[in-house]
């Protein structure tokens, strides 16, 4: 009997061990863009590997949301989440929702997780820019991209000239999934 409580506390202990965590940093319910719901982070990163794109509506670099919708649609079923974050930190960001809305929606076709406008640099940063900005380096404009590993950990920044289909990110993507 003592040996198959043994046996039952290490095969619990391995199976906790190997269900991913969700960082604290991502312990976040963000509302969604334009809706009432919200975004579990912890739910939509579990165990995937996530790219994480400040994002504007009103930027040089804002048809970059045809190309992220791209390679969402290419490896969201190998593992891969995109999560947009509208800022206005850089005062590119329409002040209505709904106009936000119909940028990333109607306009660009997208499909990939989208939260509301909130702050991604300085002090007033959303919490998880707040760690990303710690961890790696803070957004100097729009559409700067930050590549998570499967576990939560920030891996990788990419600065806003780099297109969703730059070789670099897609090799990084492929060899985190």
């Amino acid at each position: 009997m003592k040996t198959l409580m043994i046996a039952s506390l290490l095969l619990f202990t391995a199976a906790a061990q190997a269900e991913p965590q969700c960082p604290e940093w991502l312990q976040q319910e963000m509302t969604k863009l334009h809706s009432k719901d919200t975004l579990d982070l912890c739910e939509l990163t579990g165990g995937k590997v996530a790219l994480i794109v400040n994002t504007a509506s009103d930027c040089g670099y804002t048809p970059q949301f045809k190309g992220l919708e791209a390679l969402y649609k290419q490896y969201k079923d190998k593992g891969l989440v995109i999560i947009g974050f509208p800022s206005d930190s850089f005062n590119q960001e329409r002040d209505d929702a709904a106009e936000t809305a119909e940028v990333c929606y109607v306009n660009y076709g997208v499909t990939f997780p989208v939260t509301a406008a909130s702050p991604v640099k300085g002090e007033q940063a959303n919490p998880v820019f707040q760690h990303l900005n710690a961890k790696l380096k803070e957004p100097q404009w729009n559409f700067n991209k930050y590549l998570i590993d499967r576990h939560g950990k920030p891996v990788k920044h990419y600065e806003s000239g780099v297109k969703p289909d730059d070789k670099e990110l897609t090799a990084a993507i492929e060899a985190l999934l």
